[in-house]
């Protein structure tokens, strides 16, 4: 693992002062608070406060508006739904959220979620073959749709409508759906970009509510579970989202929702706090096991249930398989750090690229990160069977991956996502002219300064200044999570006081007791 380097954050020290005067606050918290933006009263009230009244208008979003209307010509005419979501948290969570509110209209509804591996990521026909079965007059697609032209095209032949919800990045073109509702795509002068798939279905039922006349607790009731993938996405905890885990977290804390509830007592946060981090690293997982190694759909049940005793039996399914995909990714984590050392030219090649048959394709983006976060550069990781793979890739800051996939197209049978984080699918009897092609485009890109990790201090922290006051107010800055993550604090001249302990059920923490300036 490549050792960080630490950097204090840049803030202007004029804001720096003038928060700690406005404020009357230590300049330690005024750095803190001078890094987020949060400068001004207003600024404050906006940031301490979240509340629903600071959302933005719904049918700012480019087809919001037409979709509602057909939306509600369904609910009035008692049209059947289908919802389609991709198997992932975001998408399984967008199916259950829609399921749960369309039912809330009287509307025959119905979801179905993709198989990762028989469908692959984004709109089959097998569901859309399916929709017509149910005798479904529209399709919803969640947190996929935006670069699936072909099934598009197919569902018209079948005189499906389809309404594409998604957040990922669009191609060069759209597909020919109804309406297409992402706040990311061309011409969309939506003003907050960082929704994913649950927040922009949110969002679709929101507008529904304020057209159709519906009172808008149809929608908050469940932000419970849009919160789980907004958590499990990594988008920034800030603007609309910080709002939607405000209070989805405290509908999370009612205990509304049989299957969250379930899934917090069989992993252990029944009776803990509920932060992001903790839904990131100790529920959402549980979720993403039921579509890694099994069927998705399992998700979408357990979050729907209005069984407790049936939704127990599936949060514990869930966390079996969840360990059992935890030993899986153990095992092929360390055969591609054993690859890397012996195929990869560290010194000379910016990114990794490693295929083999058999890996797990559920379990390849997980492996995808642990190597990303030793090695400190961009990770493709394909899983090969005797003709095809399908890869997941991660990148860092300032290289994106879908652009750089994109350059290689002739060699993918198709790629999408986010700059970040991506997938693919290739023939194998291209992967390593594609190999060779992305080593050179991410050897051109990216600079040598940009594969040391860095750690971005907020402020110089002396122990004196630990106290409740600073403890409130990094308890007001809740929630966490990408955009606004925990401050980091850097304090000199510590001395260790007495021995330190492992402690915890695994022994993995050590406590230590400090001293600053041997006082």
């Amino acid at each position: 693992m490549i050792e960080p380097k630490w950097k204090l954050k840049d803030v202007d020290e004029k804001s720096v002062l003038n928060i700690a005067d406005t404020f009357n606050l230590p300049q330690t918290i005024a750095r803190v608070m001078s890094a987020r933006g949060i400068d001004s009263r207003e600024n404050s009230r906006t940031f301490f406060y979240p509340d629903i009244d600071q959302l933005h208008d719904p049918f700012l979003m480019r087809d919001m508006a037409k979709s509602v209307d057909r939306l509600l010509i369904a609910v009035e005419n008692k049209e059947t739904i289908l919802v389609y979501g991709d198997y992932d948290v975001d998408g399984t969570t967008s199916a259950a959220f829609l399921t749960l509110f369309f039912r809330t209209l009287d509307v025959d509804i119905h979801y179905y979620i993709p198989s990762r591996e028989k469908e692959g990521y984004g709109l089959s026909t097998k569901g859309i073959d399916y929709a017509k079965y149910i005798g479904a007059d529209i399709l919803i697609t969640c947190d996929c749709g935006i670069v699936d032209y072909d099934e598009v095209s197919y569902a018209k032949e079948k005189d499906l409508d389809i309404i594409i919800t998604d957040h990922h990045k669009p191609g060069e073109k759209l597909p020919d759906a109804y309406a297409i509702v992402n706040p990311n795509q061309k011409e969309c002068n939506y003003p907050f970009k960082g929704l994913c798939g649950s927040g922009v279905v949110f969002k679709l039922a929101l507008a529904i509510c304020e057209k159709g006349g519906f009172e808008i607790d149809k929608a908050w009731r469940h932000s419970d579970i849009v919160t789980l993938g907004i958590a499990a996405d990594l988008v920034p905890i800030k603007d609309e989202n910080r709002i939607i885990v405000h209070r989805g977290i405290q509908q999370i804390e009612r205990q509304t929702n049989h299957g969250i509830t379930a899934l917090r007592k069989t992993g252990g946060l029944f009776n803990k706090n509920i932060t992001v981090g903790r839904l990131v690293f100790w529920l959402t997982p549980k979720i993403n096991a039921a579509g890694r190694l099994g069927d998705a759909s399992r998700a979408v049940k357990l979050l729907i249930t209005k069984n407790p005793v049936f939704a127990m039996e599936l949060a514990t399914e869930l966390e079996k398989e969840n360990n059992r995909r935890k030993e899986i990714t153990l095992q092929i984590t360390r055969e591609a750090l054993n690859m890397v050392e012996i195929e990869c030219d560290l010194e000379n090649e910016k990114i990794i690229v490693l295929q083999k048959e058999d890996w797990h394709e559920g379990v390849i983006g997980i492996v995808a990160s642990r190597i990303k976060e030793i090695y400190s550069r961009p990770v493709i990781i394909i899983s090969m069977n005797e003709n095809q793979g399908k890869g997941s890739c991660l990148s860092i800051s300032g290289f994106d991956i879908v652009e750089a996939l994109k350059e290689c197209k002739e060699y993918l049978i198709g790629f999408g996502g986010h700059p970040i984080a991506a997938g693919l699918s290739i023939n194998k009897e291209n992967y390593l002219k594609f190999k060779k092609k992305i080593i050179k485009i991410a050897d051109d890109k990216i600079s040598s300064d940009k594969l040391t990790p860095m750690i971005y201090v907020d402020a110089e922290l002396k122990l004196e200044d630990v106290n409740n006051r600073m403890l409130k107010f990094l308890n007001a800055m809740e929630p966490y999570g990408p955009g606004n993550a925990r401050p980091i604090f850097v304090s000199r001249n510590l001395h260790v006081d007495g021995i330190p302990r492992l402690i915890g059920q695994d022994q993995n923490t050590l406590k230590v007791y400090v001293k600053q300036n041997k006082t």
